[in-house]
């Protein structure tokens, strides 16, 4: 299963809001694919579009080579002749059925085999098992929580035999307990699913969890696309890497290059920090050193022996669920311990050493 989408769609400006246009061109295949960004990026729009609850103005949607929509030959399938699997923030489950009921439902638009009706019925009640539900089958949606709940949503989408399953911030809502617990049954369904799974979140802890492949989205384009590691490991703008919100980002200046060591060097705040080889940059190339706040590590001011260090002050600390978040001086932040915290506590200014291997360059051109 794959899915080939081209979508235009635009919405014109008033008195109470600016003019927006979708415009995005994207590929997936099976796995998961996430498109991150903040609140009216698109994100959920574009979910629309290929559900066929919006219509694009111009493009192409093309799933496992039957064509949904093409604007050149007003070619337009209705939802529900796709066979998305649709799973919204509210869960829609239909209030007055029981979950059996619900995923009969559901499995009543899926195709009929040779088998028919026994394997439909078998098909349900395996779902119910492998969701943990079968003790929970004759509930209606009002007696369950809201981590059951989420997972009688995902049964009932699989229960129609999706082509694509569409996730609309999944997790929104839960708590950290349930929303761990979720990701786990999404994982599952990756296995067992032969199909493009794509899911919306603004949440970047949700999109390392989740993500094969990342779409960083603002204002109704993708700015960059690629599988996960490659994307978030190595923003392609300053803007990009300051709005994931895990990077520092400081002014910086290549002071020497040595591609046959494999070496460079950076003049960082009057201090200097040793990085990998910078292909593509000259000596004298300014910059922006960016390194995730969790690969910087604090250190007391009387460390000695230690390459790779800056020296800042130190303007305070707050609680975070990683530990203790200090932030320095040049909008520098550091995640550690509540332990290591501990020995540190008091002191007005810190060493932080920044790792080879985190030196990431974003040069001003």
């Amino acid at each position: 299963m794959s899915i080939e989408a081209r979508l235009i769609k635009r919405f014109p400006g008033d008195r109470e809001s600016e003019p927006f246009e979708l415009n995005v061109r994207f590929q997936a295949g099976p796995g998961i694919t996430v498109l991150l960004g903040p609140s009216g990026a698109g994100k959920t729009l574009t979910l629309n579009c290929l559900a066929g609850f919006a219509r694009p103005d111009d493009g192409r949607i093309l799933v496992n080579n039957e064509l949904y929509f093409d604007a050149g030959t007003n070619v337009y399938l209705p939802p529900q002749r796709r066979r998305c699997g649709y799973i919204f923030q509210d869960h829609a489950l239909f209030p007055h059925m029981t979950i059996r009921e619900n995923l009969r439902f559901a499995a009543a638009v899926a195709p009929l085999d040779k088998a028919g009706r026994l394997n439909r019925h078998r098909r349900i009640n395996e779902l119910l098992e492998t969701f943990e539900l079968s003790d929970l089958a004759a509930r209606k949606p009002a007696q369950l929580s809201g981590g059951q709940k989420q997972r009688a949503a995902l049964a009932r989408v699989l229960a129609g035999e999706p082509r694509v399953l569409l996730l609309d911030e999944p997790t929104r809502g839960l708590e950290a307990r349930l929303r761990r617990a979720f990701y786990e049954v999404i994982r599952k369904t990756r296995e067992r699913l032969n199909a493009p799974l794509l899911l919306v979140t603004h949440d970047l802890e949700e999109c390392f969890e989740l993500a094969d492949t990342v779409f960083l989205m603002a204002r109704g384009h993708f700015l960059q696309s690629g599988p996960r590691e490659a994307v978030l490991a190595r923003p392609a703008t300053t803007d990009l890497a300051r709005s994931l919100g895990v990077y520092n980002v400081i002014e910086a200046e290549i002071s020497a290059l040595d591609p046959a060591r494999n070496t460079s060097h950076l003049r960082v705040l009057n201090q200097d920090i040793d990085g990998p080889y910078l292909p593509g940059h000259l000596i004298g190339d300014r910059g922006f050193l960016c390194v995730r706040q969790a690969e910087m590590k604090v250190l007391s001011p009387y460390a000695s022996g230690v390459q790779n260090q800056l020296t800042l002050r130190v303007l305070g600390s707050s609680p975070s669920s990683h530990g203790v978040r200090l932030t320095f001086e040049h909008d520098v932040v550091a995640i550690i311990s509540e332990r290591e915290y501990d020995k540190l506590r008091g002191a007005d200014t810190l060493r932080i050493e920044v790792p080879r291997s985190a030196v990431y360059f974003i040069g001003n051109g």
